[in-house]
């Protein structure tokens, strides 16, 4: 299945979420890291970290809420990204 391109400023958002984050917890942004871009299940990101499933998905579950957050708060009203 194809998926559209993100826009240009959505991949600044998520670059400078990602950062924001990495700075704030450096953990669950691994986590983030190696689900998104590494491509890796919950499973065998604990076996690369050497902790349990349960500890990846409870990081897993708070790392997205809060980069939802994130992105969510840099929207304007048409459901763009400021700047766009």
């Amino acid at each position: 299945m194809d998926y559209p391109a993100p826009s240009s400023s959505l991949l600044v958002a998520v670059d400078a979420a990602l950062t924001k984050f990495g700075e704030i917890d450096p953990e669950r942004c691994r986590i983030v890291e190696l689900r998104y871009f590494g491509g890796l299940d919950l499973a065998e990101i604990a076996d690369l970290l050497r902790v349990s499933r349960t500890t990846v998905k409870r990081h897993w579950t708070v790392a997205r809420m809060w980069l939802h957050r994130e992105l969510e708060d840099n929207r304007d009203g048409r459901g763009t990204m400021a700047g766009d």
